[in-house]
């Protein structure tokens, strides 16, 4: 390339970045570190960027936070290429920690998949990575951190691939991602601390204060009578949502009339959204990047890491909303097109989660399992569990006349338009058009080339309370590599059995999604998988290496609901090394421990408890200390594990010491042995059980041979912030409290004890 030209590219290239950085929505929010070296470049047909990745200081709320961001902006710069490019991608990790970038839904080299220590080398803090991949798909696509929590705290951007003839649409990118000013690793913390501290923060605690004011304390009742927690739809409390990297962004310069392609991205780390447009219908022209028959929708949910495109019309007069709403309606985000007066699009109200409570009840049964129902027929997105708790739903009317008429001309009861009301009858509902899955066509054949055939079966399986996520009930780390060979055709039925979404992410490989659509079922990369559904998907293997199967849903995935598929035969990744060490290191992110504390400060002494929990094994001290000696002391170590399904059975080992003086004789248990609790110095072993009620059942046996039956519960919700404990024991120990949360870690307490007597304070927790 002669100089002047290369200085004209370094120059307009330059210029592209500093206009980047200056039109973002959030500037003022972000201390900005720019590129040293232009940002793109193009030579022929290769196309270049330098990715820089900088630690920074964000404030979107009046709250500082540390964030991670590329080339200075939240989210990262759109990266553009056409279909045929040789892309060269230099990533410059200038941050403090070690990073990794994957190419959400790239077919590419194994070696340049970006997740470490699985198919590419970690970027350590101060090296530089060059990804080189040419680019043999078009479509809508994005790359985000594949390293921890990374990805919440900025590292995510679009990545857009032109076909060689593109339409004369005027397009937009539209990021969608979640914020919140905790750091995420905390966030993950909590989450498995057992903490409801986000179902507060959101409103969404149905607490037995609120079950009784709505008639619901018998849809309360029932429900932990069935050892189930609150029904809810997602995971965190976010303090932002964004549309790229702003609440609200506007688009005055386009046109009455105008046709625009919306080029619309998840970026976020756990939440889904619903989009509706003030101006009018949606047609969706693409899923994950693949070209589908154009669909006409009212609205549409998006699944974490799933891309859509539509095709919008700009109205004659005015600035039309097209609104992004998170699923559990906390807040929204929206675009404006046009100029004029600004027209909204439909506010959705919140959800009514005792309804959602009531269905819960009915499907599930008192051994945690759903109940089996082989006439509905729930695949697809044709049922959406949580319709129950939409307001809107309830105002649509319903005919039992349609509904026979459907049955008939299908031969069987097709879920699609069907709402289930609070006494489980189905009803056939009337309203905005919504898609599913089941509205999606190729528009060319995805049929899988002639070869072997293998099927997999995939329940999906979790629990709440423990926030443990897992496939067939085992964590990533628990599982063997699924091996497959180059040549096979491989099915998977996947089977949700949880009662949360899951946006389930095949790495390096389109899968068609059996939609009853035959040789044109659609081809994805992630697919929603809702609650009680049974969706089949399958593949063409023709890579090799290793590749990640996940839930997209970023601490369900840390917390182990993935699997990898390994190619046999295979050639060594020189990226990694050794490949068993590295190996290892994947599966120690599921296999972290976390910190918890529960600290009381009261008047009448101390009660408290720390642990580090896992997904199945726990270590945790707890102590009882009264103000004086004669109120007593009791410390227990245990360490223990769950050991079944649904975590209701938890066996433990420890030490118990136990000291209180001033009585002579305190008596025997309730079992007719002589207590001990004046001065013991014992180990100790026992099963946990949960009963109905949640109360926790311990029975154990101590080396006197000594037995102690205990019942307890705590956190039970009279109100959204006000707590009560309960625990009663054979050795004739009770004691009952109530805590009033303030704030994440902070209550104010009190609890009577019949050994400390009674005393109040505050509660410190983390």
């Amino acid at each position: 390339m002669k100089p002047a030209l290369m200085l004209l590219v370094f120059f307009t290239s330059s210029l592209w970045v500093f206009g980047q950085s200056e039109n973002s929505g959030n500037n003022p929010s972000i201390d900005r570190i720019h590129s040293r070296l232009p940002f793109r470049s193009t030579v022929g047909h290769k196309v270049t960027y330098h990715l820089y990745m900088t630690d920074t200081v964000v404030n979107f709320t009046g709250v500082k936070r540390k964030a991670m961001v590329i080339n200075g902006t939240l989210p990262a710069p759109a990266l553009d290429f056409t279909e045929g490019d040789s892309a060269l991608i230099y990533v410059h990790n200038d941050m403090r920690s070690e990073t990794s970038v994957h190419w959400h839904g790239l077919l590419l080299p194994n070696r340049y998949d970006g997740v470490s220590d699985l198919t590419t080398a970690r970027i350590e803090s101060g090296a530089t990575h060059l990804y080189k991949f040419r680019l043999k798909q078009n479509g809508t696509y994005f790359y985000h951190a594949h390293t921890t929590t990374q990805q919440q705290n900025g590292l995510y951007g679009a990545f857009i691939i032109h076909k060689p003839s593109p339409d004369s649409l005027r397009e937009i990118n539209l990021v969608i991602s979640d914020w919140t000013n905790e750091n995420p690793n905390q966030v993950y913390r909590s989450l498995r601390s057992q903490t409801d501290w986000y179902a507060i923060k959101k409103g969404s605690v149905q607490d037995y204060l609120a079950a009784i004011k709505t008639g619901h304390f018998g849809t309360k009742f029932k429900n932990e009578w069935k050892r189930m927690q609150a029904m809810d739809v997602s995971d965190v409390y976010y303090d932002r949502f964004f549309s790229n990297g702003t609440v609200k962004q506007y688009f005055p310069d386009l046109q009455p009339g105008e046709k625009v392609r919306l080029r619309i991205i998840n970026g976020s780390s756990s939440t889904y959204y619903w989009l509706n447009y003030a101006g009018g219908k949606m047609t969706v022209v693409a899923n994950d990047g693949q070209d589908v028959e154009p669909v006409a929708v009212d609205r549409m949910i998006i699944a974490v890491a799933e891309t859509y495109d539509v095709i919008i019309t700009v109205p004659a007069k005015g600035s039309f909303e097209f609104r992004t709403t998170p699923e559990d309606r906390t807040s929204s985000t929206s675009l404006f097109l046009g100029t004029g007066t600004l027209v909204n699009a439909v506010h959705l109200e919140k959800l009514n989660y005792f309804k959602g409570m009531v269905m819960m009840n009915n499907m599930m049964g008192m051994d945690g399992r759903t109940k089996g129902n082989s006439k509905m027929k729930m695949s697809n997105q044709r049922m959406d569990m949580n319709r129950v708790m939409y307001p809107e739903a309830n105002t649509q009317k319903t005919t039992a006349t349609s509904m026979a008429d459907h049955k008939r001309s299908t031969g069987h009861m097709d879920m699609d338009p069907m709402v289930m009301n609070g006494n489980q009858s189905m009803k056939m509902a009337e309203g905005p058009v919504t898609l599913n899955y089941n509205m999606l066509r190729a528009t060319a054949k995805t049929s899988l080339p002639p070869g072997p055939k293998r099927t997999f079966e995939f329940e999906l399986t979790g629990n709440m309370v423990r926030y443990l996520w897992t496939i067939n009930n085992k964590t990533l780390s628990e599982s063997d590599k699924i091996l497959i060979k180059k040549g096979e055709n491989i099915r998977l039925i996947l089977k949700n059995r949880s009662m949360m979404r899951h946006p389930m992410h095949l790495h390096g490989h389109f899968f068609r999604l059996l939609n009853g659509k035959g040789e044109n079922a659609p081809l994805k990369n992630t697919l929603d998988i809702m609650p009680m559904e049974v969706d089949t998907i399958e593949f063409a293997a023709s890579e090799s290496g290793d590749w990640l199967f996940h839930c997209h849903i970023l601490y369900h995935n840390m917390s182990g609901m993935g699997r990898i598929f390994s190619y046999v035969n295979s050639p060594l990744n020189q990226e990694l090394g050794d490949t068993s060490k590295a190996l290892r290191k994947v599966y120690a992110d599921d296999r972290q421990f976390a910190a918890t504390a529960r600290v009381e400060l009261e008047s009448n002494g101390s009660d408290g408890r720390v642990g580090l929990v896992n997904a199945r094994w726990v270590l945790q001290s707890t102590w009882h200390l009264g103000t004086s000696s004669s109120k007593g002391y009791e410390s227990e170590t245990t360490i223990g594990r769950y050991i079944d399904r649904m975590q209701w059975f938890y066996s433990y080992l420890g030490f118990d010491y136990h000291r209180k003086t001033g009585e002579e004789d305190i008596g025997n248990n309730l079992f007719g042995q002589s207590s001990n609790k004046n001065n013991r110095k014992t180990i100790i072993a026992g099963l946990v059980y949960t009963l109905p009620l949640l109360f926790q059942a311990d029975a154990r046996i101590d080396g006197n041979a000594k037995l102690r039956l205990q019942l307890s519960r705590e956190d039970i919700p009279l109100t959204s912030r006000l707590r009560m404990n309960v625990m009663g024991n054979s050795d004739k120990e009770y004691s009952a409290g109530l805590r009033y949360v303030v704030t994440k870690y902070f209550s104010i307490s009190g609890h009577h004890d019949s050994d400390m007597g009674t005393g109040g304070g505050i509660t410190l927790t983390y």
